[in-house]
């Protein structure tokens, strides 16, 4: 071999050892970019996760806060529920200790019967408004009997107010029991 061939050879393995360099550093850079983008898309899926997590908790958060209000209501409710006849029994007690002359009873009867209808009032429970001669509307009332009504115009409207109705913010807890014409 000569000197020439030689160094075409050492040229050639020079040339192939670049060639194998660069080869393999635009490897390395595609397995550095495909990495890159791997994580890129990993990143994407892990904060996708967290903002669905956090999301959801968001939810649970107003659902359990919104249970939590009703529960409330719901335990209100109950005790107005049941206060309900002891208000009852108070306007019965005040109908009956009027039609004697023992003022003083009737005072001390209307002052706690006051303080009472304040209390729960003051806790949101009001009293629904019905008179005898308003119009019969089933949505709002309870027809306890029908009777003959005394004239034409009471045909259909509420004669007697048999028991009182009462609501609780916006929600009806007792419906009002009364009499209508016929």
């Amino acid at each position: 071999m000569s000197k020439k061939d030689n160094q075409e050879e050492i040229l050639d393995d020079n040339i192939q050892d670049q060639v194998e360099e660069q080869v393999e550093n635009q490897t390395e850079e595609k397995e550095e970019v495909s990495a890159e983008d791997s994580l890129k898309v990993q990143l994407k899926e892990e904060k996708d996760k967290f903002l669905r997590l956090f999301a959801e908790f968001e939810n649970y958060k107003r659902r359990t806060a919104k249970e939590r209000v009703e529960l409330f209501k719901t335990a209100n409710e109950d005790v107005m529920k049941a206060l309900l006849p002891v208000i009852d029994d108070f306007d019965r007690a005040y109908n009956e200790i009027s039609k004697t002359e023992e003022k003083d009873l009737l005072k001390g009867v209307e002052l706690i019967s006051n303080k009472l209808k304040t209390v729960l009032k003051s806790k949101g429970l009001e009293q629904i408004e019905v008179e005898a001669g308003h119009a019969f509307n089933a949505d709002h009332h309870e027809a306890i009997t029908q009777i003959p009504a005394p004239s034409e115009d009471l045909k259909g409207k509420i004669i007697d107010v048999i028991e009182k109705g009462y609501k609780l913010g916006d929600k009806v807890v007792r419906f009002p029991k009364v009499v209508i014409g016929q």
